[in-house]
């Protein structure tokens, strides 16, 4: 699923227990914080059972459904969750199955935990017999991932306090660590509505709280002249749509300066892994986008240094439309390197954007505004009525100083106001 997803939340079985399937036959609905996908079967065969229910959150990795390959008597044993047994495929199969032997272990209480929820807990120095006084929101009271998560943040919110107190304090079972935090801390009175976070607000709110953990961040602010831009687009609006069958916004405009400003300083374009940095070879910008439901998803064009105007154009209308719709496809969100977010869209003037982990930069675009502005000319000092837009640029300052990031941001900057009045699409 990408190399940023970790789990993904069954939304819908599509196909139960004895029905058939065939090979790429859609069998459940998944959902990530970056996009809805189907899970089709790798083989021909017969459903035997499901081992997540709907709205349950499997890790990568997890077996989600167990079935019977066709022409083969099976006796078939139940299957846990994370704890498969090795799958025979026959010999015919020019694709075989990876036979996955690892078995989860038991404590001695007899309480079932995952290999991940054990491997944090040995990263945490958890003992086991703190682990069973930790109570579980999974099926049949099983800890998850989010439970000792929420557990750990606890455990040090507390500062000395009992883990016994602190498993029984909160009133609602925490499912992740940010509402863990959030509900120690805020208490509802009377006449209050309380409105449960959708799945996705959740992952949102996770992402960005573990960004501003994860980086330092630094915000540089840029005010720039896009008078020309504003003037051509005016010019040549209808005559674009006319010929390539979709309108010009400024956003594919401003997406253009900022992949021309990337390969001018390629260490924008880059990730941090531990003491590593990782320079990216593509330049993959994504562009946040709001969706009818309140929250956001950030589709990505990939390679956008090697489109012209007109195929950046295309790209950005093609995935903001098909975001609205919830029409992505898994791989449209995945991989970007640097992300445009345009808070101007909201009347908003300016922003300070949280960063999009792994990457280390992300630009806001704010409100473009009529404003009188002194312009030197050949004559002298003169004002004159000038559209502006101030743009922000957050970046992580471990890896990013403020030389880089001013002299990036200023190079967008050049890069919109040299703009040729001229320029043909």
């Amino acid at each position: 699923m990408g190399e940023s997803v970790s789990e993904a939340t069954v939304v819908k079985w599509l196909k139960q227990p004895g029905d058939s399937v065939e090979i790429d036959d859609a069998i459940l609905d998944i959902a990530t914080d970056k996009v809805d996908s189907e899970v089709p079967s790798p083989v021909n065969g017969k459903i035997v059972e499901q081992l997540f229910k709907e709205n349950e959150v499997a890790q990568v990795g997890d077996i989600l459904a167990v079935l019977e390959i066709e022409g083969e008597e099976v006796a078939h044993e139940p299957v846990e969750k994370n704890n498969p047994t090795p799958v025979s495929i026959p010999s015919n199969d020019p694709k075989p199955a990876p036979v996955i032997s690892k078995q989860p272990e038991m404590n001695t209480s007899g309480r079932f935990y995952s290999p991940l929820v054990k491997n944090i807990a040995a990263e945490e120095g958890i003992s086991l017999s703190e682990l069973d006084a930790i109570k579980g929101s999974g099926l049949e009271g099983r800890l998850t991932k989010e439970d000792i998560l929420a557990y750990i943040a606890s455990k040090k919110d507390s500062k000395g306090s009992s883990s016994e107190s602190v498993v029984s304090t909160p009133a609602v079972s925490a499912t992740s660590e940010y509402s863990q935090e959030v509900s120690a801390s805020v208490s509802a009175s009377a006449g209050d509505e309380i409105i449960e976070m959708d799945r996705m607000r959740k992952l949102i709110a996770e992402h960005m709280v573990s960004s501003v953990k994860t980086s330092p961040h630094v915000c540089s602010f840029i005010e720039t002249d896009v008078t020309n831009i504003v003037n051509w687009r005016n010019r040549v609006k209808s005559a674009f749509e006319k010929r390539e069958g979709v309108k010009i916004t400024f956003t594919p405009i401003f997406i253009e300066a900022v992949a021309k400003a990337i390969r001018d300083y390629p260490m924008i374009n880059i990730s941090v892994s531990g003491t590593q940095i990782i320079k990216k070879r593509d330049i993959n910008i994504g562009m946040a986008a709001a969706l009818p439901s309140g929250n956001l998803i950030v589709p990505v064009i990939h390679n956008a240094d090697q489109l012209n105007l007109v195929g950046i154009t295309k790209a950005v209308n093609d995935l903001a439309e098909r975001a609205r719709k919830n029409k992505l496809k898994h791989d449209e969100t995945q991989n970007g390197t640097f992300t445009v977010t345009n808070v101007g869209s909201f009347g908003s003037l300016t922003g300070t954007p949280i960063i999009n982990q792994p990457q280390v930069a992300i630009l806001a675009l704010g409100a473009i505004i009529k404003k009188p502005a002194v312009l030197e000319t050949e004559h002298g000092d003169v004002i004159a009525i000038r559209h502006k837009m101030i743009m922000s640029l957050s970046y992580d300052h471990r890896v990013v100083d403020g030389a880089l990031g001013g002299l990036f941001l200023k190079r967008i900057s050049e890069n919109l106001e040299n703009w040729d009045l001229q320029r043909e699409f």
